[in-house]
């Protein structure tokens, strides 16, 4: 994965958000999708904890070798602005930015309960809407989000 130095921008990041629906999301999907993610990120060395949840439980967790205690905090935080927004964490932080301020100054959500950071992403599913998260902790930001990407894609494509 050749890894963007900056953050796409908010059209790119909706058209991933378009583009990344399936058309069904169940646990042994949810299974799938997670072992690939470790598998991506186990092929980088990436020291990551990755989250998949739906209708708010959790569905699959892992955290590999360099993660820490703290990459779950991130998710925790990630996941509940793809919550609350239902878009992902990238794209919520990135529009704060366009408008000239911050998500942390300017959502009226407390930062240590929230975070517009990248790696949580929706799991929309055709004709329902979104269902889940799916969260990846431990890289920068526009890192964490593309891994995120880069799985669904190809989950999507397998299926």
């Amino acid at each position: 994965m050749s890894t963007p130095s900056a953050a796409p921008d908010i059209a790119a990041l909706e058209e991933q958000e378009a583009r990344l629906v399936l058309d069904s999301f169940g646990y042994d999907d949810a299974w799938a999708l997670g072992t690939l993610l470790v598998e991506l990120a186990r092929e980088r060395r990436a020291p990551v904890a990755i989250d998949i949840t739906r209708g708010g439980q959790q569905l699959f967790h892992a955290a590999l070798p360099g993660s820490t205690p703290d990459n779950d905090a991130w998710i925790a935080r990630k996941r509940r602005v793809v919550e609350r927004y239902q878009v992902s964490s990238l794209l919520v932080g990135t529009r704060f930015r366009a408008k000239g301020t911050t998500f942390e100054d300017s959502s009226r959500l407390d930062p240590d309960t929230y975070a517009a950071h990248g790696g949580a992403f929706p799991v929309t599913v055709r004709g329902t809407g979104v269902v889940g998260t799916v969260v990846v902790s431990g890289l920068p930001q526009v890192e964490d989000h593309a891994l995120v990407v880069e799985a669904l894609s190809r989950f999507i494509d397998a299926s």
